[in-house]
């Protein structure tokens, strides 16, 4: 973790932006619209050393719901965002303990449902919607992220 007036950031292993780039991104949150990324630059105070340059990129969507899954919902007023929260990586991984294969989390605190901002294109969201069919109406679920709820 690097220590910066007091705020703990933890260091992270990212990935190219395009093959030329010396800049790596660290974290590329779709569900919250940001992105980190870092790349060593020549020091201001000494032009012989490089230094850690990181960039934080927040796109606020305009008329964003309370609700993404209630296009009714009110219009959101507040966005937060916690650099620990973006970092965390709860995707699993497999480890070998002992001969035997087990499934491994790396981040804590995954079980808490994350905060979106606006449509996360790799889950799928749906909304109720009133049908009639044979004279009565029945509230059925519309898909608003199509690509992600119906397989090819």
């Amino acid at each position: 973790f690097l220590l910066d007036s007091g705020i703990a950031y933890p260091v992270l292993a990212g990935y190219p932006v395009d093959s030329n780039d010396d800049e790596y991104v660290l974290v590329n949150n779709k569900c919250q619209c940001v992105t980190v990324t870092s790349k060593l630059v020549p020091s201001k105070e000494n032009p012989d050393e490089e230094v850690l340059e990181r960039n934080i990129r927040i796109i606020v969507p305009l008329k964003a719901r309370e609700n993404i899954s209630d296009p009714l919902s009110p219009l959101r007023t507040t966005f937060v965002y916690h650099l620990s929260e973006l970092c965390k990586n709860c995707d699993p991984v497999e480890i070998d303990l002992g001969g035997a294969i087990h499934q491994a989390q790396q981040g804590n605190s995954c079980e808490e449902p994350q905060t979106c901002y606006t449509y996360d294109r790799n889950k799928c969201y749906s909304s109720p919607v009133p049908l009639l069919y044979h004279g009565e109406v029945m509230e059925v679920p519309a898909a608003l992220t199509p690509a992600s709820c119906f397989t090819e």
